[in-house]
């Protein structure tokens, strides 16, 4: 590729116009594809008919906090409309909110990592096994609540930490026959599907306990993945030199790590709670109508604006199957983010692998899987 950019900058009929033509690098080449790449927005055409990309001068110039997305597209006026987050004094610097991204696509999509950021998630795939004997049950109870048999889910660094999808998907996850039943032709089984995704509603304290136990191993496998500590990277940006991409690097990978230390301790203190209402012989909480929001974006999101950024993620939905026993010795295959992935779960396309050692661990998980059993453990 750089013997390519070579070429065209140096042999183009009109490459001799250029101011640049002998001193050109790929360098210079990446810098500014770079630079355009991460101002470039998504705004609608002059018949709103599709989206298309450009640049926004002066708005592009504005950084990133936590707040609400506050622009919008004006399609009468043809015009960029900006709401400030706050009153701003002159001289002072005016933030903007890019969206619900997490710090891996900050990171990625416009190289720079955000401290604190309320949005900050780790992906993690999960998936109902086809050789799962209630796999048919399972999949219909998950169609009727418009959730994927597999998906790509996330683990958020707020309490809860899962969202309502992910609980609804978690606890038909660990449904046993009898309650699949109740959620297919029992009594009222269209309100309790309503209901999936709402923790005021469990199925059975022994539901709830199985998914917060499953939840708490997984966490504390992809967390296995890692070769170094929060310690460790906490040490790392204290005392060693380091360059500006080894910085954000080392807080990407300490705050997944973090959020994942944080989902265990959650789901630890979750499963206790309900191992004590299920001793206790506690009732379950009776149903009542719920307008729960089984899915992670709202439908308040419908009425913002036109959003300039789209920051929407674009979720796998590859058919992904994981093992299904719930106790620490399970295989880590299926935990971490992909094949291509670092230690710390997330990809860089910049990143040399180790293809060699990649394969031994694919066929070593692989190995371990078909040794797992294929349903959670009563």
């Amino acid at each position: 590729f750089r013997l390519f950019m070579k070429l065209i900058s140096q042999t183009h009929p009109n490459a001799s116009k250029l101011p640049l033509k002998d001193s050109f690098t790929y360098d210079d080449y990446r810098w500014a594809v770079s630079s355009v790449m991460t101002r470039q927005n998504q705004i609608p055409t002059e018949d709103g008919s599709r989206v298309t990309l450009a640049l926004i001068p002066l708005w592009d110039l504005c950084n990133h906090t936590n707040g609400l997305i506050t622009t919008g597209y004006n399609l009468e006026d043809d015009r960029c409309e900006c709401v400030a987050l706050q009153d701003f004094k002159a001289g002072e610097q005016i933030y903007i909110f890019y969206g619900t991204r997490s710090n891996a696509e900050f990171v990625i999509h416009s190289g720079f990592f955000f401290d604190n950021n309320s949005h900050d998630r780790v992906k993690i795939k999960l998936g109902v096994s086809k050789s799962d004997r209630l796999y048919a049950m399972k999949a219909e109870v998950l169609a009727r609540a418009g959730i994927p048999t597999s998906s790509v889910f996330a683990l958020h660094s707020t309490e809860p930490p899962i969202s309502a999808q992910l609980l609804a998907f978690l606890r038909v996850f660990c449904m046993n026959e009898e309650e699949l039943k109740e959620h297919l032709i029992g009594e009222r089984a269209i309100d309790k599907i309503f209901t999936l995704g709402n923790s005021e509603f469990p199925i059975s304290w022994d539901n709830e306990v199985k998914l917060w136990t499953f939840l708490e191993a997984r966490a504390s496998l992809l967390l296995k993945t890692y070769k170094t500590t929060v310690e460790d990277d906490k040490s790392f940006l204290e005392t060693r030199d380091l360059t500006s991409h080894a910085i954000m690097a080392i807080k990407l990978r300490l705050g997944e790590k973090e959020i994942l230390e944080k989902a265990v301790k959650s789901a630890a203190a979750s499963r206790e709670y309900y191992t004590k209402q299920m001793a206790d012989g506690a009732p379950l909480p009776k149903y009542e109508e719920s307008n729960i929001a089984l899915l992670e974006n709202t439908v308040a999101d419908s009425r913002l604006p036109i959003v300039l950024r789209n920051l929407e993620d674009v979720e796998e939905q590859g058919d992904i199957k994981i093992d299904e026993a719930i106790d620490a010795e399970v295989t880590e295959n299926g935990f971490v983010n992909g094949e291509n992935s670092l230690f710390n779960g997330t990809k860089l396309e910049s990143e040399n692998l180790n293809k060699e050692k990649s394969n031994r661990e694919t066929e070593d998980a692989k190995e371990s899987s078909s040794e797992s059993t294929d349903e959670v453990k009563e």
